[in-house]
């Protein structure tokens, strides 16, 4: 990825689709990442968001088995994923990467990955791009302004954190992860971050400046976990 710093951007499905695609959102997306295109590379991991978990609850109504459901959310990821590739046209590398593990010539400013196989999610997926290119830090680019310490949509008191240890994350979301699970990043994934110290940033995805502030390393409204 040469010498410019590599950033990897874990981009949720809802906020590329929350039902149709969003498409003034993505224009925005792009706009705002070309500014930094001269000097930093960035990984795009596209989750599958609502339109997956939609398909996984019919395919459990019809008996489907965890590993079918994964599945399913694994192919609306990659769709997703193919958007974004359009999206950012000849800035993006060739191909959707569906193996984070494995290592790849790009010569490209942006690179688009999707699910990965069953048992894994996106999030994972982050985690292990991160360890095969030796980065640091991972934006989790979310719908939620925060991490809370309960859900907020359940609980109207639930306290939002700026900053939170893995240790302590984990307390929050527990050890098991399903396909379909809704939570700022996935305990399996958490484990291995905690493991390889890095650094994630759950930032709404709603709001750019917000991501701005953080690339350039000023105060921003969101969560930090390390």
């Amino acid at each position: 990825m040469g010498q410019k710093e590599t950033i990897i951007i874990s981009l949720g499905g809802s906020l590329v689709a929350p039902g149709e695609i969003d498409i003034g959102f993505l224009k925005n997306f792009k706009h705002f990442l070309e500014k930094y295109l001269g000097s930093k590379h960035f990984f795009i991991i596209v989750g599958g968001g609502k339109i997956c978990r939609v398909y996984q609850k019919a395919l459990l109504e019809f008996g489907a088995s965890e590993v079918k459901r994964d599945w399913i959310g694994i192919k609306v990821s990659r769709l997703n994923a193919e958007v974004i590739k359009q999206l950012f046209g000849k800035l993006a590398y060739s191909e959707i990467i569906e193996d984070p593990t494995k290592k790849i010539n790009n010569k490209k400013s942006v690179a688009v990955a999707g699910g990965w196989k069953p048992g894994w999610s996106t999030d994972y997926c982050s985690v292990m791009l991160a360890k095969n290119f030796g980065v640091k830090t991972i934006i989790n680019f979310t719908n939620v302004d925060y991490v809370y310490d309960k859900d907020p949509k359940q609980f109207p008191d639930a306290k939002a954190i700026k900053e939170i240890s893995w240790k302590d994350f984990k307390q929050i979301v527990g050890e098991k992860w399903t396909p379909g699970l809704s939570m700022p990043f996935d305990p399996r994934a958490s484990k291995i971050a905690e493991k390889l110290k890095i650094k994630v940033a759950v930032i709404n995805g709603k709001n750019l400046d917000r991501l701005e502030d953080f690339l350039n390393n000023k105060p921003f409204i969101g969560t930090i976990i390390k």
